[in-house]
């Protein structure tokens, strides 16, 4: 055994016999990382693709979504690897994804990044409202997507008669409650909230009511000879499993307003 240990010890401690094992190795190496490689570039993995055209803004349902074996090299880009991943996202606004496309991630986004995703959200027979804002009225930007508002309404009473006791006096009251907001909304136009890093200024609360209390909220805001405002308050509704229902809280307020107002279609 000891002759057997001194003579490998002598064979590798040859500078040739290194070498050689060196060279071995080095090609060994290259051959398995390249059979690796190739068959990394060349085994067929499954995706996703469409069945059908899909236009902007559609919603992608399991129907719609095939899968097929492709080979890695041949995929350029970003693609969604999975069905499931797909599933229940929208097509993106500006894109149409055509009948036996991949799914690539730019054309792919969630309901919430679509433009017009507050369209989708509100009740049939309600009117979309917009209400401007600024970083002082949104109590510094804290109410967000899905809370819940109440509004108050605030009006100079004036009067024709110099002597009547109210004349000058403020009314302030709330006017509605429990008003689920849809979107928050800079002045470009973009949601405030998409992109935490840009520290957007709210310009606009975006929500829905029926349309009586739409023309109610018009009527308050074009009262201009009464200094009327319009002010969000925020409240804890959404952490309640079952939120009230949007209403009216002051009818006071809102004969007032239509004592003050008339119908459009009154008018000569």
């Amino acid at each position: 055994m000891n002759n057997i240990a001194v003579g490998l010890k002598k064979f590798l401690s040859n500078k040739n016999t290194v070498t050689i094992l060196g060279v071995i190795l080095a090609i060994v190496v290259l051959y398995v990382g390249y059979n690796w490689r190739v068959k990394q570039a060349t085994n067929p993995i499954s995706v996703p693709y469409a069945l059908q055209d899909i236009n902007p803004g559609t919603q992608i349902t399991e129907d719609m979504i095939g899968e097929a074996q492709v080979p890695p090299a041949m995929i350029k880009g970003n693609i969604y690897r999975s069905k499931e991943s797909v599933i229940d996202k929208y097509s993106n606004a500006d894109s149409i994804i055509p009948s036996g496309s991949l799914f690539y991630t730019r054309s792919v986004v969630e309901k919430e990044q679509l433009p017009n995703s507050i369209i989708l959200d509100y009740p049939k027979g309600y009117v979309l409202y917009y209400m401007p804002v600024d970083m002082a009225s949104t109590y510094s930007n804290s109410i967000y997507p899905g809370n819940y508002i109440d509004i108050y309404f605030k009006a100079t009473y004036a009067s024709s008669n110099e002597a009547d006791p109210n004349n000058g006096k403020v009314m302030v009251g709330k006017l509605l409650e429990n008003v689920k907001v849809l979107a928050v909304r800079d002045s470009n136009g973009k949601n405030v909230f998409s992109n935490t890093n840009e520290n957007s200024v709210p310009s606009q609360l975006i929500f829905a009511v029926p349309q009586e209390y739409y023309i109610l909220l018009k009527k308050a805001v074009y009262l201009r000879n009464y200094n009327t405002e319009l002010s969000p308050v925020p409240t804890a509704e959404s952490q309640k499993a079952n939120p009230g229902d949007l209403k009216l809280s002051s009818n006071d307020i809102k004969d007032f307003i239509n004592s003050v107002t008339v119908w459009t279609d009154t008018v000569q």
